[in-house]
């Protein structure tokens, strides 16, 4: 039984759980707040130790045929520069990261079938898995079955955001597309489950209704998926909104303060569940973030397709009512989903880690891990050309 069929239920009855989760949530003191920030940061250290698994969301795509009020790839956007990468130019730019010392690598894209296949996608995976041994997706969500290839090629995790679970704000903000489907989305993280992620990623987009109603339909959605997900490593991301074409505005308010101790919640809720800190979030606030409950940064970020090298500013052009329409672009870049906040180097974010005391972990998987002899031979062809030194 998918969380959709379950989820208007629970929020209308929360079990104890839940309840204890949400009254967590309620306004509190200064002191309660650095109560609950001390009890996360040492709940992570039991769990995770002093590390943090750094990785560089990689943008194939910024087409979509979807009519998202948030968000900048929408299609409804027309005046955005947009560009498919070809899969060697997706590979230079899997290439540079590599070069920085990443080997967690997400692929994003917007939903368009005609740009973004499934075959597409299982290319792109193919070419970079001879470098990359971490890979995961953030793209339109699929059948299980249509899964299975990508999973084979060599994609370990999927990230699914359900951007909110007010039904009636969701109807509101998805004006047209495929991804108007509110229960279709939701259930997604469930069907990537059985067709064998590894890891499985949730979130929130805040912002687009009250955090606090978002907050507990969220950790509802990660009670329901241990339970029926329990062979995957499940993570959870709060990202807020941020500046993007389109110039949407966030409808409700979730300040820092409110940010922590969502933060601090949530590890104390579920301390075994990895926290994804994004460069959406301004310096200071990570850095101060990072010892308490996080165990998972993005950093370097570019969020345009071809943002790390220019791969694809030769082919830019408008989209126009689902129409590729060819203009002059010379000396421009693909439109960006969102501006980032934190623009500082994977090396200075390492640099700002080790400072802390903790441990930048730049790979954390390989598949030779399930001794089988493909992922064997892909090991032995890795450790022959080593990467170059980076700022680590």
């Amino acid at each position: 039984m998918g969380f959709s069929t379950r989820i208007d239920s629970i929020i209308a009855t929360p079990p104890a759980e839940l309840a204890a989760f949400r009254r967590m949530l309620d306004p509190c003191s200064d002191a309660a707040l650095e109560e609950m920030a001390c009890r996360s940061a040492a709940l992570t250290r039991s769990h995770f130790g002093r590390t943090m698994r750094l990785f560089a969301p990689l943008y194939l795509s910024n087409e979509c045929v979807n009519s998202c009020a948030y968000c900048g790839f929408s299609r409804e956007n027309e005046a955005i520069l947009r560009v498919t990468l070809e899969i060697e130019q997706v590979a230079a730019e899997a290439r540079h990261l590599s070069e920085e010392g990443f080997r967690n690598i997400l692929l994003v894209a917007g939903e368009h079938p005609k740009f973004v296949s499934g075959e597409y996608l299982k290319r792109c995976i193919e070419r970079l898995h001879r470098e990359i041994p971490s890979l995961s997706l953030e793209v339109a969500p699929m059948e299980t079955a249509d899964y299975l290839p990508l999973v084979a090629a060599g994609a370990e995790g999927l990230v699914v955001y359900q951007e909110t679970y007010d039904r009636e704000a969701y109807q509101e903000l998805h004006l047209a597309g495929p991804k108007k489907d509110f229960d279709w989305r939701l259930d997604t993280p469930e069907r990537a489950h059985e067709a064998g992620f590894r890891r499985i990623g949730i979130g929130v987009l805040f912002g687009l209704s009250d955090w606090r109603r978002e907050a507990t339909a969220l950790a509802a959605h990660l009670f329901h998926l241990q339970r029926v997900c329990w062979t995957s490593q499940l993570t959870v991301s709060m990202p807020r909104l941020r500046p993007a074409a389109g110039e949407f505005q966030p409808r409700f308010p979730f300040g820092d303060r409110d940010f922590t101790q969502l933060l601090c919640a949530l590890r104390i809720t579920f301390p075994q569940v990895g926290i994804v800190l994004s460069t959406r979030e301004p310096a200071t606030l990570r850095d101060a973030l990072a010892p308490l409950g996080v165990t998972m940064m993005s950093a370097g970020s570019h969020t345009e397709p071809g943002g790390y090298t220019g791969q694809g500013s030769d082919q830019l052009h408008h989209t126009v009512k689902g129409k590729k329409v060819e203009s002059s672009c010379s000396g421009l870049s693909a439109t960006e989903q969102f501006a980032i906040s934190d623009d500082r180097t994977p090396g200075e974010i390492a640099a700002m880690l080790s400072s802390r005391g903790l441990e930048p972990v730049w790979k954390d998987w390989d598949s030779a891990i399930l001794g089988n002899d493909e992922g064997k031979m892909k090991k032995e062809k890795r450790e022959k050309t080593p990467p170059k030194p980076t700022a680590c």
